[in-house]
């Protein structure tokens, strides 16, 4: 017999809250992609709460996507995301098995080494040199190269793999498995959660990457990033940087554009590819990865 669960005033509370929370987060964004799809003379009058568009239209979009250089930069944050988070991967699941391997000489000066340079970071001047020297100023791998591996997400990765049994590890070298199968045919498959984990916080900071690139990548304008120029017009107010060089389809359609709609799409099409990653990744959160590897 099953007995009727209660729900008590704090738990009420708590979810009345929490949906609240929920709201000033989503509203906010739904407002966003209303603007951007609403006609220009509709968008101007509608509201901050406002979330289903007026007078629906593609002509932000339109404009956005007519721009000479967004573009190619939006090609340029894809590549560095994609290349960029798989060498991330690479780099920091193979350290992180070297690293919890017992029998590693010197890895305590190395954990030592590593945790310093993640408290102690030596600056953006010596960076800037060692890129220079190389031969990567302009190049795509000047932003790839100098944030291969994040000692937090390291020692985060180094957690996941020390759970994965002794016992599995041992029965896999007594089958005569090398150390790059181990890690690709036990660590990484028994660490799915911890991999999706790395992968999301990589992506996420490759794809809002900016900084670096508004210095390594200044040989030509069209070698920058889609993050640079939503900084340059969003946030500084810089209308030259989405309007001043356009081969708009239509001169009429942006000389009646709502600039804050036109905004807004340039925002949707900024975190669009983010939001898509999310599910792919939330994923592997719902079930346990260690079921069935072993039986006690």
């Amino acid at each position: 017999m099953q007995r009727n669960r209660r729900i008590s005033l704090s738990q009420i509370l708590l979810t009345l809250f929490l949906l609240f929370l929920t709201l000033t987060m989503l509203v906010p964004l739904l407002n966003i992609l209303a603007k951007s799809l609403s006609g220009p003379t509709r968008s101007v009058t509608m509201g901050g709460l406002a979330i289903w568009p007026e007078s629906f239209d593609l002509v932000n979009y339109r404009i956005v996507f007519s721009h000479p250089i967004l573009v190619p930069s939006l090609i340029n944050s894809i590549i560095i995301t994609v290349v960029g988070t798989l060498v991330n991967i690479v780099l920091t699941a193979s350290a992180a098995y070297a690293l919890t391997r017992p029998h590693l000489t010197l890895k305590r000066p190395i954990m030592v080494f590593l945790i310093i340079m993640m408290l102690f970071d030596p600056g953006l001047v010596p960076e800037y040199l060692v890129v220079q020297k190389l031969g990567l100023m302009g190049s795509k791998w000047s932003v790839i190269l100098v944030t291969a591996v994040n000692v937090y997400y390291l020692i985060i990765m180094m957690r996941y793999f020390e759970k994965v049994p002794d016992s599995i590890v041992e029965a896999a070298t007594i089958d005569g498995a090398n150390h790059l199968q181990m890690l690709s045919k036990i660590f990484l498959p028994l660490s799915k959660a911890g991999v999706a984990t790395i992968t999301m916080f990589y992506a996420v900071v490759r794809w809002n990457e900016y900084f670096r690139a508004g210095i390594y990548l200044t040989r030509k304008s069209t070698d920058t990033v889609l993050q640079v120029i939503l900084r340059q017009f969003v946030v500084l107010g810089d209308t030259v940087s989405i309007l001043g060089q356009q081969n708009v389809y239509d001169y009429n359609a942006l000389a009646r554009a709502d600039y804050s709609a036109l905004k807004g799409a340039t925002i949707i099409v900024a975190i669009i590819p983010i939001l898509v990653l999310y599910p792919f990744v939330l994923r592997f959160y719902a079930r346990d990865v260690l079921s069935g590897g072993i039986k006690e």
